[in-house]
């Protein structure tokens, strides 16, 4: 699997075992993130996390982004269909479906080639 495309590229389209996968990793890293707050006594007032998870949020929003994008393109809509998110509680709901579960469109399309051809 090729990493620096799956978190950097905004272009072309992945499935959703590579999505779920992206979304592990970057998950894995914030929990990692989380520890280190707890360890080095970074956490802010009585929350679990702290000024390490903070700087890990705002450098992944990129990769998040990237491979939402990668992900909407394999269901042949823009990557622009992550602002459904900023929709309370509806959004994120939509956006686990979408991309999460909902197969992608069979061959190719305008993002590119069908990425399980």
């Amino acid at each position: 699997m090729d990493w620096k495309y799956l978190l950097t590229s905004y272009e072309g389209r992945i499935n959703r075992a590579k999505f779920w996968a992206c979304v592990g990793v970057i998950f894995v890293g914030a929990i990692i993130a989380i520890i280190i707050d707890n360890i080095i006594g970074t956490t802010f007032n009585n929350m679990p996390y702290g000024f390490v998870y903070l700087i890990y949020v705002i450098a992944t929003l990129y990769l998040v982004f990237a491979v939402y994008a990668k992900r909407w393109h394999d269901r042949n809509k823009s990557g622009w269909w992550t602002l459904i998110a900023l929709v309370p509680f509806i959004g994120a709901i939509w956006l686990i479906v979408e991309l999460g579960i909902l197969e992608g469109n069979r061959g190719a399309n305008q993002y590119g080639p069908d990425p399980l051809a």
